[in-house]
């Protein structure tokens, strides 16, 4: 959030005024919205412009934590949601790690999180902008069809209050654009559909790239045109920057400090421990302003900070909040997580990243005799177990022969573990792109993939 006085802050600030002796009391209010605009042949097929506002109360006592909200800030429901909080610390199981955060010291780093052009930006032309992308997706080629259109912001301000001492409030802003794209060829039993999309993201509209939205979105669909399966063998592995952050969102879970402490992370017993090739720096940094899911404070008020998690191969810590951290024998690294009032805390990377090289995609690609360029990969979550690392998902892309790109190819599946994943990636591009969500991209050069085919 970039920080400012918000009105909301009065409202937690006086919650935890109540606070009875022998309480824990933390109270986090927010307000915000959003719009969505879905295009779909010049015409708006779908518009949401939502508000909401409310307030979450957890009451710490003898080890118990209770906890309730209200998607209202009226007095009387506020003093109902203390009431309801308090009474459920009986129902509460007694833990011995329960308590709230407390201030650690660290500094907020201030960034440009809200964007008042954003927030003055007019309706008519946030639907402009979505039917513009769709024209410039159509029209770039001959065999392609947007399937949609979308423009979609959202802005948020939040307040917390703590009686161990955090009080903070801010507010941010962001929106994106994206396209979806068909791209169709032959006829009848030959014929065939792939699918691509494009988008582009900022703090606000004026910082879109509707033209390379649009050249993305058309590009992915076409190149798959034509794509049969190939024979199964070893490859190389080049991961488009969009396949690469799902793959290092993937990793996240890894690193996650409440599956650490809950015994489900396969590196949970490897701290200082080499875990991935000596070039790979993966960094959680929410203070970069570049990163979609930047913020200065965590979900439980603590200033976010630039934690790196893999140096140089070697695995330098796990990301905690304040609960996960008492369990772990540590202290917080700033990465609780909230998805609004209606829930408590929890753990997670909030902007990752690998340190990025210094080479493009096409000067990865040259280096490579025989490989594979990742495009999509699908059901990557459930194909993925982060406490075995066992890695097996299904992947379309473009052959590499040569250091060339070659001959499409789909209905294949790439396998291996996470862990040897990390030791054998070769080398990391610096084509980074920043994107609508928690990890960034690049391209990412794996070596002896298994890809099963024919």
């Amino acid at each position: 959030m970039s920080r400012f006085e918000s009105d909301l802050q009065v409202v937690a600030d006086r919650v935890v005024e109540r606070a009875g002796p022998g309480e824990q009391i933390e109270a986090f209010v927010a307000r915000g919205g959003e719009t969505e605009v879905r295009v779909y042949q010049g015409d708006v097929e779908h518009f949401v412009s939502a508000q909401s506002e409310g307030i979450g109360v957890r009451v710490i006592r003898d080890g118990r934590t209770g906890f309730a909200y209200a998607g209202t800030l009226e007095d009387a429901a506020i003093a109902e949601v203390l009431a309801e909080a308090r009474d459920n610390v009986q129902f509460g199981t007694v833990d011995e790690w329960a308590a709230l955060a407390e201030p650690d010291g660290v500094a907020v780093t201030e960034q440009p999180l809200w964007n008042d052009d954003l927030a003055a930006y007019p309706t008519d032309r946030k639907i402009d902008l979505a039917k513009q992308l769709e024209k410039l997706a159509s029209g770039g080629d001959p065999r392609v069809r947007v399937d949609d259109a979308n423009y979609a912001d959202a802005h948020g301000e939040s307040a917390v209050a703590s009686t161990t001492g955090i009080r903070m409030s801010g507010r941010e802003n962001g929106c994106y654009v994206s396209v979806s794209t068909l791209a169709d060829e032959g006829e009848g039993d030959d014929a065939e559909t792939q699918t691509g999309f494009g988008f582009s993201v900022g703090r606000s509209p004026d910082e879109f790239d509707l033209d390379r939205a649009a050249r993305e979105a058309i590009d992915r669909a076409t190149r798959l045109l034509g794509a049969t399966q190939p024979p199964s063998r070893r490859v190389t592995v080049v991961l488009d920057p969009y396949v690469t952050a799902q793959f290092i969102g993937v990793i996240s879970s890894t690193l996650n400090g409440e599956a650490v402490v809950k015994g489900r992370s396969l590196f949970r017993d490897r701290l200082g421990e080499t875990v991935a090739a000596s070039g790979v720096t993966l960094i959680d940094d929410p203070t970069n302003p570049l990163a979609y899911t930047a913020t200065d404070v965590d979900g439980e008020g603590l200033a976010a900070r630039r934690n790196v998690l893999i140096r140089d191969g070697v695995l330098q810590q796990f990301v905690h909040n304040s609960y996960s951290a008492r369990r772990a024998g540590t202290v917080s690294t700033g990465n609780a997580t909230r998805g609004g009032f209606a829930g408590t805390p929890g753990v997670g990377c909030l902007a990752l990243s690998l340190e990025p090289g210094t080479r493009t995609q096409d000067e990865l690609i040259a280096d490579v005799d025989d490989g594979l360029l990742v495009q999509q990969m699908q059901g990557l979550h459930s194909g993925v177990n982060p406490i075995s690392g066992d890695f097996s998902t299904g992947a379309a892309g473009l052959l590499i022969s040569n250091g060339t790109v070659g001959a499409p190819v789909r209905e294949i599946t790439i396998a291996s573990t996470l862990q040897r994943m990390l030791l054998d990636i070769v080398e990391i591009g610096g084509d980074i792109e920043w994107l609508p969500m928690r990890s960034a991209g690049m391209s990412l050069v794996i070596r002896d993939v298994t890809m099963s085919g024919s």
